[in-house]
């Protein structure tokens, strides 16, 4: 298994863009629980720190392809540094307006504008792409690789969020997801051996990525996922709490995101030679599968242990729909490309978390797992119904 992943960092470079990376999505990780405890510690407001955060969530996702776009037209380092110092500084005001008092309606505007910020997973993916671009298998690798350092990312970002807010201060998760995702940015883009190159002006093609064949049916099938996601973990803290048993949904959260890393890398170690589009029908009917049984079990061992094998099919859904894109769009898009897939996911997550939150109140706690599980099954019907078109936008040679 090593085999498979130790030539990536013998690659030039590789290892330093990848580690700052892994630095500033550990940062990104930290942003959404941090803003809610800190607003619900000082104000005493679950609602208003979900509002907040959903703000943040939504200039996100309509950020991110605008600056992906900006990003092939003139670079990473060029397009991505000013909406980094952008995003600290906004970040510093948010956390002072809150130390204060200041009104509500500052936390919003604060937090939404240091929500302009490049996204680092597709520009590492990008970079990939660049430098393996004529090693298929390799490829495949480092997209499962990258997938690995997300999966790692979210599991400990949350974690360190809440410890700093909770043993410090309430604005100490916050600023610390600020520095760090900073940090790991600016270290990101100063590695300028590994950036892929600019297409020149007269050589891109006109139009949007997500008006490319399959690009728009494979951002709908992420919508979807996100909404696994985003239910999965409303439900198990609603669960957990229900049963009084509040800890144990970290405990089946962390099953679910190990589940997802552990596949990750044994995915990447496969070497496949069929239809990309079809493999993608197959994940995401996989995903669907797995997480039905969700619906069966109770107990919250029992959960946890599901909640297990049910990630183990996310990560080969993302890592395909990623790889995916890199087929469905030019050369000179492909930052925007896969901006636009991770933003088609950031919304599905923020739908449905909460969608989730609303119907737990209404139906119940383990009731609302039928949430996920309707999401995994819309997820696996459009990859299917678009199967057919994104396989032949694939066959035509989109990409360039």
């Amino acid at each position: 298994m090593l085999s498979t992943y130790r030539p990536l960092f013998a690659i030039p470079g590789a290892w330093r863009f990848l580690a700052a990376g892994a630095l500033s999505r550990v940062g990104g990780a930290m942003f959404g629980v941090a803003i809610i405890v800190m607003i619900a510690t000082r104000r005493d407001s679950y609602g208003l720190a979900g509002a907040v955060s959903a703000g943040g969530i939504v200039v996100l996702a309509v950020a991110g392809p605008v600056i992906g776009r900006l990003v092939d037209k003139l670079g990473q380092r060029r397009a991505s540094m000013p909406f980094i110092l952008l995003t600290f500084v906004a970040g510093l005001v948010t956390v002072v307006l809150s130390a204060v008092g200041a009104p509500a309606w500052t936390l919003f505007v604060g937090y939404a504008v240091s929500a302009f910020l490049p996204e680092m997973g597709p520009m590492s993916r990008a970079r990939w792409a660049w430098l393996l671009r004529d090693e298929p298998d390799a490829l495949h690798a480092a997209m499962s690789l990258e997938q690995v350092v997300e999966e790692a990312a979210f599991v400990l970002g949350p974690v360190l969020g809440v410890l700093a807010a909770t043993v410090l201060f309430p604005e100490a998760g916050l600023l610390l997801a600020y520095v760090v995702f900073t940090a790991g940015s600016v270290l990101f883009l100063s590695q300028r051996r590994s950036e892929p190159p600019v297409v020149p002006h007269d050589e891109r093609p006109h139009g949007l990525a997500i008006t490319r064949p399959g690009v728009a049916a494979v951002a709908a099938a992420m919508f979807m996922v996100g909404g696994v996601f985003g239910g999965n973990e409303v439900v198990a803290v609603a669960v957990a709490d229900e049963a009084g048993r509040t800890g144990m949904s970290s405990v089946i959260l962390g099953a679910f995101a190990l589940g997802s890393a552990v596949s990750a890398v044994v995915f990447g170690t496969r070497r496949f030679s069929g239809s990309i589009a079809r493999r993608f029908v197959w994940c995401a009917m996989a995903m669907f599968v797995l997480e039905v049984p969700v619906l069966l079990v109770s107990d919250l061992w029992g959960l946890a242990l599901l909640m297990l094998v049910a990630g183990s099919a996310t990560a080969p859904t993302l890592i395909t729909g990623m790889t995916l894109v890199q087929h469905l769009v030019p050369r000179a898009f492909l930052t925007e490309g896969m901006a636009v897939v991770i933003t088609g996911l950031l919304i599905g997550l923020a739908s449905g978390t909460a969608l989730s939150g609303v119907l737990v109140d209404a139906w119940g706690a383990h009731e609302t797992f039928a949430l996920p599980v309707g999401a995994a099954l819309l997820a696996a019907v459009i990859a299917a119904l678009s199967g057919r078109q994104v396989a032949r936008a694939v066959r035509a040679g989109v990409a360039t």
